[in-house]
């Protein structure tokens, strides 16, 4: 079995970071995105993998995966246009050849691997397994209607009136059958080869789609809410205290909290979960929990909780700043003295004066 990574695209939900960065790249926990989705894949068994990139950010994805922890085999495909999911796909075909595959959208993020997922369409028999996950409102996504076996009926997109309550989370598994299938569909009003009609015409050519309810989270990083979002799920749950920093005696490090290498913590406290980037420098200020601080970032004389600051930011006498996501290299710094909190969406090299 093969998988298939969607990692191009343009990522204009989350600009400004997604200018300059892909948004599969942008770090939860100080771990890239797409590092999540390998570790998945390494772990269900799966050995090969295509990876899906555009003109614009191909070069980073290939980056970001260099170093190739998990002995993977990367095959790189570019997608010159973002055409849809569908349009992947049939890029991928020679790629992909006859091989069932695992299909994961490369800014999904799930709290639990896809074993069981990838175990199941083998035991199935079924020509699709699509991974869904109960939603509160599941009008903002492609849902699926499943008979009481667990076999899909049919697929609706963002439909007014759901027909239940169990949503597409962009993790498929599928036998050479799709390939047939999207040869016979048609771009939707979008312009795009949609998934979803790919797989309602394997149900109207007779094909078996079953079904697979994802039991843990699943977060989609594409917005700024929901990537900090991603990132305090990831810090509650994954993060162990691990102190390989220099923290100095004026200094307190409480829970759990990961300090890299080459950090260094000046009279300040830093209360988990939180990781702390390679190079860091804190000094006088408090870190609150579900912060994640990229590697060379500096923090001087400042109040941070619940935010993600990428490589190489700086913030320095700011009095609080909360729930914001900042670029690399970005400079935020206080001009004059206050005492608002501030929530912040800036992207690389940006610089802000409070």
């Amino acid at each position: 079995m093969k998988a298939l990574v969607l990692a191009g695209g343009k990522g204009t939900r989350l600009r400004p970071l997604t200018y300059t960065m892909a948004k599969q790249v942008v770090p939860v926990a100080n771990r890239p995105v797409l590092h999540y989705v390998m570790t998945h894949l390494q772990e269900a068994g799966i050995q090969d993998v295509g990876v899906i990139i555009s003109p614009e950010t191909g070069d980073q994805i290939q980056e970001v995966l260099s170093s190739n922890p998990w002995g993977l085999r990367f095959t790189f495909i570019p997608q010159e246009q973002p055409l849809g999911l569908a349009h992947a796909v049939k890029v991928a075909r020679e790629y992909l050849g006859e091989d069932p595959f695992v299909m994961y959208l490369g800014d999904n993020l799930i709290g639990h691997g896809i074993r069981e997922f990838v175990t199941s369409f083998q035991e199935s028999g079924a020509d699709a397994v699509i991974l869904l996950k109960e939603v509160e409102d599941p009008r903002r996504f492609g849902v699926a209607e499943v008979d009481e076996r667990g076999n899909v009926i049919r697929l609706i997109e963002k439909p007014k009136e759901p027909p239940s309550n169990l949503a597409l989370v962009g993790v498929y598994v599928f036998s050479p059958a799709i390939h047939q299938a999207i040869q016979q569909i048609q771009p939707s009003w979008r312009g795009e080869l949609e998934i979803t009609d790919a797989i309602q015409k394997l149900l109207e050519m007779g094909k078996r789609v079953q079904s697979f309810v994802l039991q843990s989270w699943w977060l989609d990083t594409g917005k700024k809410d929901d990537l900090l979002e991603a990132n305090r799920v990831v810090l509650d749950e994954w993060v162990q205290r691990e102190i390989h920093g220099e923290v100095d005696d004026a200094s307190q490090v409480v829970g759990r909290v990961r300090v890299e290498e080459g950090a260094r913590i000046e009279q300040s406290v830093i209360r988990g979960p939180a990781v702390i980037g390679k190079g860091a420098r804190i000094t006088n200020s408090f870190i609150g929990p579900f912060t994640s601080v990229g590697d060379q970032c500096h923090i001087e004389h400042s109040v941070l909780e619940h935010c993600v600051l990428l490589e190489g930011a700086k913030v320095l006498g700011v009095e609080r700043l909360e729930d914001s996501v900042i670029g690399r290299n970005a400079h935020v710094a206080r001009t004059k003295q206050n005492s608002r909190a501030y929530r912040l969406m800036i992207g690389d090299d940006a610089e802000v004066l409070l």
